[in-house]
């Protein structure tokens, strides 16, 4: 199923994302958000951003198998991070390169939410993924 990523002409570039998805394909599907838990519901990477972003990327690849899809069928994924601040960004950036090699990621359109906290406090960031295919 075809996913064209769009940056309009005269906006701002983003190298973590694109401004536009747009998706041919006739199944959603929409991925609960993810965290950096693994298997048996214990955190990967406690206090480290860069290595829980990892982990839910590896979790949402684990939730789209299993519906029949990949990270390249993603059209949108929505980040949630724990105090957002400025500072963040290099640990945040450097987890999306990293499961960039681990694993086949595009960067659809995407937003970043600060929150206060979220279902345990050792948890850092949490995503939800929207997948689209034939």
């Amino acid at each position: 199923m075809p996913i064209s990523l769009i940056n309009p002409d005269n906006h701002v570039q983003v190298p973590a994302y694109h401004h536009v998805a747009v998706a041919s394909g006739s199944r959603q599907i929409h991925v609960a958000g993810q965290v950096s838990w693994d298997e048996n519901g214990n955190v990967v990477a406690p206090g480290d951003l860069t290595g829980q972003v990892v982990q839910v990327y590896r979790n949402a690849h684990k939730s789209l198998a299993a519906a029949g899809a990949s990270l390249a069928d993603v059209v949108r994924v929505t980040w949630y991070l724990v105090d957002w601040r400025p500072s963040k960004a290099e640990a945040f950036l450097a987890g999306l390169a990293q499961a960039g090699t681990e694993l086949d990621i595009s960067t659809p359109p995407a937003t970043a939410i600060g929150v206060s906290a979220l279902w345990t406090p050792d948890l850092l960031v949490e995503a939800e993924f929207t997948a689209v295919i034939e």
